[in-house]
C-alpha cells in the first residue's frame, strides 16, 4: 500500500469512527419542532432565491449566505478533509473552511437554474440517535419529485444542519471523496488543495 493509498484508507477509517461518537453525544435541547423550524427557514430562503429571477452569480451568493447561516460549515469542512485535518494547522483549517464554503456555494448554487419554477416542501421530521432527520420533497418542472433530507444537530451549540442527503446521496460523504481525490492529485499538499478549491465548483 503506497503512502497516498494508505492516507486515504486512514481518512476513510477515521471518518467512519466519528459516526458512533456523534451518535453517542447527548443532544443539548434539539427537538422535532426546533429541527423542523430550522429547515423551514432554510427551505423558505431557498424557495425565495429560486423565485427571484436573479442572475446566477447573485443566486450563488445567496446560497453561500444560506449555507453559512444554517449549516455547520466547520463540521462539514472538517469531515470532508478527514484524517488530513489532523495535520492541518489552525490557519490552514480556517483557510480550508472558507475555501470549502465558497466551493460548495458555487457547485450547488449553479443548480438553482434547474430549480426555477419548482418548489421545495418540508414533509416530516424524526429523531435519529442524537440528531434529527428532516425530510423534504423537491418538485421541478417536467421531472418526478425527489427527496432531500436535512440532518440537523445542536452539537455545535446551535441548531444547524450538518449534512444534506439528496436522493440517497450524502453531500458530506460525496464531497469527502471529491476532496480526497483533489488532495491526492496535489500529493497531499493542503495549501495547494485550498488554492484549487478557491477556483473550483
Amino acid at each position: 500500500m503506497n503512502d497516498y493509498t494508505r492516507r486515504r484508507f486512514l481518512a476513510t477509517s477515521a471518518a467512519a469512527a466519528t459516526a458512533p461518537l456523534l451518535a453517542a453525544s447527548p443532544a443539548l435541547a434539539l427537538t422535532d419542532a426546533s429541527a423542523r423550524s430550522l429547515v423551514d427557514k432554510v427551505v423558505a430562503e431557498i424557495n425565495r432565491v429560486i423565485a427571484s429571477g436573479k442572475p446566477l452569480g447573485s443566486m450563488i451568493s445567496d446560497f453561500e449566505r444560506i449555507f453559512r447561516t444554517y449549516a455547520d460549515v466547520n463540521i462539514i469542512a472538517q469531515s470532508t478533509l478527514g484524517a488530513d485535518a489532523r495535520r492541518a494547522s489552525p490557519a490552514q483549517m480556517r483557510a480550508y473552511t472558507d475555501a470549502f464554503r465558497g466551493y460548495v456555494a458555487r457547485k450547488y448554487g449553479k443548480r438553482f437554474k434547474e430549480f426555477q419554477g419548482g418548489e421545495i416542501t418540508v414533509r416530516d421530521v424524526r429523531r435519529v440517535k442524537s440528531w434529527h432527520e428532516v425530510n423534504s420533497t423537491v418538485k421541478l418542472r417536467g421531472q418526478s419529485p425527489f427527496e432531500v433530507k436535512f440532518l440537523v444537530s445542536d452539537k455545535s451549540g446551535r441548531d444547524l444542519f450538518f449534512d444534506m442527503v439528496i436522493e440517497g446521496i450524502s453531500l458530506r460523504l460525496s464531497e469527502r471523496t471529491e476532496i480526497g481525490s483533489m488532495l491526492d492529485r496535489r500529493q497531499g499538499n493542503i495549501d495547494a488543495l485550498i488554492a484549487d478549491l478557491r477556483n473550483a465548483g
